[in-house]
């Protein structure tokens, strides 16, 4: 069965992978209805326009940079180049060891240092200038944003030494992820802490997007929760506390597509650093 999945993913058509993105934003939408976290009082089609033109340019972005992937995991697995490369395993230890890498350095470490240094912060506030998180807000990335992060994509995948299978098997499993820990979702408080052991819940998402310090700088995870944990960004502030959006922008500028593209440039926008 693991050869089966290994064998799809290395030769994923980008059909697929599509209606993997759509098919987790229609579900999660789904749910967000049934039994919502916060009752938003928003026009949900016109807020999730905005962020899914974010979503596309995030698509274009990372389609023009899946050639250089390729090639650097082509060229890392046949030079035996990479931490998965240095030491025989079991493949079930291969993958899920590789899956937490590539979270590690891919996802975890770039959004780190986006909360760390000023200029790619500017681009990362699109992002969590959104004040009606839901699973639209999954890919609301400013395209300059997406440039880093499909960087360091490139860098997770070169340090680790993941081939293209593995690399393919995370992207869908960070598309559905993160969907799923930005839907505007309720879960038993029971069920969501016990996930945030082990993934990033809705819950500890959330408290990513508060509107302001400490909370904004904590529980940077995509999939797995274990970084935040180990590296001490870890924070559990109750729901009721919490209020989307930053400090530093007017909330009712979230949903203007022009206002949003400019604010890296802008430089009437305080950063607080």
């Amino acid at each position: 069965m693991l050869e089966n999945l290994i064998e799809y993913f290395n030769q994923i058509p980008s059909t697929h992978r599509a209606l993997i993105l759509a098919g987790g934003i229609t579900l999660f939408w789904i749910i967000e209805g049934a039994v919502p976290l916060f009752s938003f009082s928003y026009h949900k089609w016109k807020h999730a326009a905005v962020n899914l033109f974010f979503t596309a340019t995030t698509i274009v972005i990372n389609f023009a940079f899946a050639l250089v992937i390729v090639k650097a995991s082509d060229w890392a697995v046949a030079g035996k180049f990479g931490v998965l490369q240095m030491f025989e395993m079991p493949t079930w230890v291969f993958m899920i060891g590789g899956l937490m890498l590539l979270d590690l350095v891919g996802a975890w470490f770039i959004h780190f240092i986006e909360h760390k240094i000023k200029i790619l912060w500017k681009f990362h506030m699109v992002h969590h200038a959104d004040t009606h998180v839901d699973t639209t807000t999954a890919n609301r990335h400013h395209p300059g944003e997406s440039v880093f992060r499909v960087v360091f994509t490139l860098i997770g995948v070169v340090v680790c030494g993941a081939p293209m299978w593995l690399v393919m098997l995370y992207q869908s499993l960070s598309a559905v992820f993160s969907q799923f820990n930005h839907a505007n979702i309720r879960l038993p408080l029971w069920l969501d802490t016990a996930i945030s052991y082990v993934i990033v819940s809705p819950n500890m998402h959330k408290v990513h997007h508060h509107y302001m310090r400490p909370q904004t700088d904590s529980n940077y995870g995509n999939i797995f929760s274990i970084w935040d944990r180990l590296f001490g960004t870890f924070d559990a502030t109750p729901m009721e506390n919490l209020r989307y959006g930053l400090d530093v922008l007017d909330d009712s500028t979230d949903e203007s597509l022009a206002y949003q593209l400019k604010v890296p440039f802008d430089k009437s926008v305080k950063t607080d650093y």
